[in-house]
């Protein structure tokens, strides 16, 4: 009886485990050194077009995914970059390129490669292998170890990377993670990182204090020659990260006003939305893709102030290949998540409980709703998780019951 409860126990924990399955990747040199060591969990979520619709398709990467040796790379000679390549599925990659300078290493590319021919993953493509690729906000010091628990969303051309749960060094010196690390802007919010080495500047977090809330939602829309062509609600929040005089870098999160001033832009294929507050202000870029019958939040830049103690007046970043907010004309884009949208390595924005639709909006108010990823993961989680324990339950119930009948087979009547 207490083995069989033992392992309904063990098949308890491994149902729930699966939930946040990470794989380990290690890139060796030829010498037998290691290079990149790589611990995360990753989702892809892929827009595809079949011969009559567009369809969306969530791919997490599964436990046998493997490091492909003929793509990875720890650098020879002269080449300074170190590459990653993963590979699962048929014909499905992901491939991670990192630089480094005299005292940082970074991801400056990461490629997706998928086959659309799988049809066991993408029912009904068409079309075969693909490719989408952006940049990242993957960056530590060198000799500390990487470190982003929380989501790290990376928008690209039909394609939105969904990576959690990470670990990961490049250029490594003794064929395992560093002592010290560098956490990422995700993170920070909650957690002060430790010092690094001597030689590489302190990374500490000014942020909000737990006080702090949500930011409030804003309203706004936009009109042209034709009507409205935005409707937008949503909360947003700026993170930004900058050099001190003292030669430290610090970051800073402050939620943007309710009532911003605000104007914007309506033309055929590009719809903008520009809010400013006092020194801040943002510009958001949703365009139209025809062939796809979709709308999508293509750039966003800012531009803002900075603090006495920095090196610098101010920060103007700008990013012009996102692929967020993406939704059918005609509907509107929800997601009561909040989602991080990158602008470079010292800048982005979290948008919190958003609504939008841009270009076709019917009777100057939102259509119907499509539901973002990210709400129906977190959803999905507690269905899992519920349907894990229930099953659990089940096995222990089961084992009690066996357990129970034959210690009464041992007993006859009198």
């Amino acid at each position: 009886m207490a083995a069989r409860y033992n392992r309904g126990l063990l098949l308890g924990a491994v149902l729930l485990g699966f939930l946040k399955a990470s794989s380990t990747f290690e890139v060796i040199d030829d010498s037998g050194k290691t290079c990149i060591l790589a611990n995360f969990s990753v989702q892809f979520i892929v827009e595809y077009s079949t011969s009559t619709k567009s369809e969306t398709q969530t791919i997490s990467l599964p436990p046998d995914a493997h490091v492909l040796k003929n793509e990875s790379s720890c650098g020879k000679g002269k080449e300074v970059s170190q590459i990653l390549a993963v590979g699962f599925g048929h014909g499905h990659s992901i491939l991670l390129t990192f630089e480094k300078t005299s005292s940082s290493y970074a991801v400056s590319t990461l490629k997706f490669s998928y086959n659309l021919s799988d049809t066991s993953v993408f029912p009904n493509a068409t079309g075969g292998e693909k490719e989408a690729s952006n940049a990242t906000d993957i960056k530590a010091a060198l000799n500390t170890r990487y470190r982003c628990l929380n989501k790290n969303t990376i928008s690209m051309a039909n394609v939105t990377v969904l990576f959690s749960n990470v670990t990961l060094e490049a250029y490594l010196t003794r064929n395992t993670f560093s002592g010290n690390e560098t956490i990422c802007f995700e993170d920070r919010a909650t957690t002060v990182p430790p010092a690094t080495t001597s030689h590489i500047p302190t990374t500490t977090s000014l942020a909000p204090s737990p006080s702090t809330k949500d930011p409030d939602v804003g309203h706004y829309n936009v009109s042209g020659s034709h009507g409205i062509c935005l409707l937008a609600s949503m909360g947003l929040q700026v993170n930004i990260t900058y050099s001190t005089k003292n030669e430290t870098i610090n970051s800073q999160v402050f939620n943007f006003p309710q009532n911003p001033s605000y104007s914007g832009s309506c033309d055929n294929n590009t719809v903008t939305l520009n809010l400013i507050s006092g020194s801040t202000s943002l510009r958001f870029q949703f365009v139209q893709n025809a062939s796809t019958d979709k709308y999508f939040l293509q750039g966003l830049s800012m531009n803002t102030s900075l603090p006495s103690e920095a090196k610098g007046n101010k920060i103007s970043a700008g990013n012009n290949s996102l692929s967020a907010l993406k939704a059918t004309i005609g509907k509107s884009y929800r997601c009561v998540a909040e989602e991080n949208v990158w602008i470079s390595e010292n800048a982005s924005v979290n948008i919190f409980n958003v609504q939008v639709q841009a270009f076709k909006i019917p009777g100057d108010k939102f259509g119907s709703v499509e539901e973002c990823q990210l709400d129906e993961n977190n959803m999905l989680i507690p269905i899992i998780v519920g349907a894990a324990l229930a099953g659990l339950v089940l096995i222990v119930l089961i084992a009690y019951l066996i357990g129970r009948k034959r210690s009464h087979a041992g007993y006859q009547t009198i």
